[in-house]
């Protein structure tokens, strides 16, 4: 249970001896592969527990972040309102795969996945220059947070507009070349090919949902890019026809928010805040389903977003036991090891079920710019900026 971490410590050690060529930055499982904010928070790590060497209190710091990352689920699906109390014992109290790669494997995943929910409750203040900043922190620690980041940007398009979403995404875009500029300004083609590798290699003996495929079909290019091009297509019929408003063009989004016509009716808080998590989550689930490989601390990537997108459709009293049965069937599926053909099958099945679930279940709400989803509507202007 330690391999990992021990790679991480001796990743950032290089850099706390002076070493700030990305690419002479190694572990024991091979070279440093995350951008720059993994290095700078493991390197906190690294020096709070004795360069890496007392496990026991960096468990006890994970346990707190696992505190914490709840309450920060928590708060989103209170403000939202979707999802039945008594679903949030599974996520508390069900999953031992979730305690195993937060408390005992000490990944990064749920570093960076924790910072991603504290963005996303920004984004429910209208906080969003310091959502996009948290976001872009985010990123910096692990790439899988960019799956959230097609479904931000139709938001951000939709709140402020072609023009005024510009100085949100350049926020992200300057936190990435801080952060990594002293690697930049030595190496950067190494610091950029190692820690932004899109086209890294996965080895087959960890995947959990390609499993059922022959290796080299799973290694192969071909089935990347169809998988790939299967994302696209899923990103382009949910903003089109579960994101976007039916009764405007999509590319009104790209107009001044006050030049466009108004929704009706208004929508309440609620349903504003809801919709905003909808085109989140189901943005990160479309990457998750289309993955070349989901490997076994991946599955934070989206454990805690699965009651939502579960229970943000329309429930039926006797709907509640299949949808508890289909978390029970996921979760044995990430619990079994190695997975088997049986297993990536029926996550495969589980992950379809969603889908139509989430396609059939929802319909493209109109939803006006003008609504504040904070307490305080009145400020909204002055937050929104």
């Amino acid at each position: 249970t330690e391999i990992d971490w021990k790679a991480y410590m001796q990743e950032v050690e290089g850099f706390a001896n002076g070493t700030l060529d990305y690419t002479q930055l190694k572990g024991d499982t091979g070279p440093l592969v995350y951008p720059a904010g993994f290095v700078y928070i493991f390197l906190g790590l690294y020096y709070a527990t004795g360069r890496g060497s007392d496990i026991c209190l960096a468990q006890y710091i994970f346990a707190g972040l696992y505190l914490l990352n709840l309450l920060l689920v928590f708060r989103i699906y209170c403000r939202t309102n979707k999802v039945p109390p008594y679903v949030f014992f599974f996520m508390c109290c069900a999953s031992y795969r979730i305690h195993s790669i937060f408390v005992l494997r000490l990944f990064n995943d749920p570093v960076a996945m924790a910072i991603l929910f504290l963005a996303i409750n920004l984004f429910l203040e209208e906080h969003w220059s310091w959502g996009c900043l948290l976001f872009s922190l985010a990123v910096s620690v692990k790439m899988n947070i960019l799956l959230f980041a097609p479904g931000l940007l139709f938001l951000l398009l939709q709140r402020f507009g072609l023009l005024g979403c510009i100085p949100k995404l350049c926020i992200c875009a300057l936190l990435q070349v801080v952060l990594g500029l002293p690697f930049l300004l030595v190496n950067p083609v190494g610091y950029l090919t190692r820690s932004f590798d899109l086209g890294r290699q996965f080895q087959f003996k960890w995947t959990v949902n390609w499993r059922f495929l022959p290796e080299e079909v799973f290694q192969n290019r071909v089935f990347h890019a169809a998988l790939l091009l299967a994302h696209l297509a899923g990103l382009g019929l949910f903003a089109l026809h579960r994101w976007h408003s039916s009764r405007e063009n999509i590319l009104t989004l790209l107009k001044d928010p006050d030049k466009r016509r108004p929704a009706s009716p208004r929508l309440t808080v609620n349903n504003i805040l809801a919709w905003i998590v909808f085109i989140l989550f189901s943005s990160n689930f479309l990457g998750v389903c289309c993955s070349r490989s989901l490997h076994y601390q991946f599955y934070v990537w989206y454990f805690h977003t699965l009651p939502y997108l579960l229970w943000c459709t329309p429930t039926t009293k006797l709907a509640h036991m299949p949808k508890v049965l289909l978390l029970g069937v996921i979760e044995l599926c990430w619990n079994t090891y190695p997975s088997t053909v049986c297993s990536s099958l029926s996550l495969h099945i589980c992950h379809g079920l969603i889908l139509l679930q989430l396609w059939y279940g929802t319909a493209p709400t109109p939803v006006s710019h003008t609504p504040s989803p904070s307490r305080k509507p009145t400020a909204m202007s002055k937050k929104a900026q």
